[in-house]
């Protein structure tokens, strides 16, 4: 069963581990998201982990600290 499509928008806690919807969600210091599904917002810390290694095996490239 998908969560999208239904208008609802979901995110992720970072303080209750735990994803939240509109009816429910904690301050945005609090959040990622929003999410068009729950699945997409229980897995945004994997996400994030995947962007940053991106982003810092980029930078290493630009500075020339490719190994």
């Amino acid at each position: 069963m998908s969560d999208s499509g239904s208008g609802k928008r979901y995110y992720w806690c970072t303080r209750h581990h735990r994803v939240e919807t509109d009816a429910d969600v904690c301050p945005a210091k609090y959040v990622l998201g929003p999410y068009t599904s729950a699945a997409d917002a229980e897995n945004a810390l994997q996400r994030v982990r995947e962007r940053n290694e991106a982003w810092d095996a980029e930078d290493a490239r630009w500075a020339g600290e490719e190994s």
